[in-house]
């Protein structure tokens, strides 16, 4: 029976390095593999672009999320938010355990912002329930944000056994720290920061965190230790940095 869990989650800046200078999806696999997490929540995914893949000549065949996947995760979901002309991009959700069911929901507060929330079932072996699993990329402005929080908490409530072990993750944009008042105080989840370091972690810019936007909230787990991973490799790799948690299931 499996009853510790390694989650990571990582905005990856669709594969590129800062100001869209490099493609740095290689980096990325190998630098994710270093972690040895259970489970990776992604934002920012490339599905597809036609444009990069003739482009730069190091552009994988397979979209980002499959790439990235090979061979360390068997079990991965997509869930395309934005989409245009060259292609789409969105979340994902890479597991080395069975993903038994998955839905994505567009939660855009506007045509101008394309946002979604990745809703997978995990099953782990001799878990009597399933992991839920979701994966969010909310708005930058603090009245998108509200309505999302509302539309997760409603998700949840409906379709979440109040009892089942959960884990939400993503790039929340929440520099207000707005959040926990949804999902620590109506929902009873916990941060996995706050409960580790007293605060939601500092994840942005990877090379000198400051604004504290990526978070990782647990329900029906004991937080042995969270991590925010800085400096090389990863400020190369994209602009926000990778939060890691490790946690035991009670």
């Amino acid at each position: 029976m499996v009853n510790k869990l390694h989650i990571a989650t990582y905005n990856i800046h669709k594969g590129f390095s800062h100001f869209n200078r490099r493609v740095m999806v290689h980096q990325l696999r190998d630098s994710l593999r270093t972690l040895n997490a259970d489970i990776i929540f992604l934002q920012e995914v490339m599905g597809e672009h036609k444009g990069h893949s003739e482009r730069f000549h190091n552009w994988p065949c397979d979209p980002q999320y499959e790439f990235l996947a090979h061979s360390m995760w068997p079990e991965f979901a997509y869930g395309k938010n934005a989409v245009y002309d060259e292609g789409h991009h969105g979340n994902a959700i890479l597991s080395r355990y069975p993903i038994v069911r998955w839905d994505n929901r567009d939660v855009s507060a506007h045509r101008f912002e394309s946002r979604g929330m990745l809703h997978c079932e995990i099953s782990l072996p001799g878990w009597t329930e399933n992991l839920h699993c979701i994966c969010v990329h909310l708005g930058l402005f603090r009245r998108g944000q509200s309505r999302q929080l509302q539309i997760l908490e409603q998700h949840i409530e409906r379709l979440v056994p109040p009892k089942a072990p959960l884990v939400i993750a993503g790039d929340f944009n929440d520099w207000r720290e707005l959040a926990s008042r949804v999902l620590v105080e109506r929902l009873e989840l916990s941060e996995a920061f706050e409960l580790t370091e007293g605060r939601v972690a500092r994840s942005f810019p990877s090379a000198l965190p400051l604004f504290r936007l990526d978070r990782i909230y647990v329900r029906g787990f004991h937080v042995e230790e969270a991590q925010v991973h800085q400096g090389r490799p990863w400020s190369k790799i994209s602009d926000h940095a990778v939060l890691t948690a490790r946690m035991v299931r009670r």
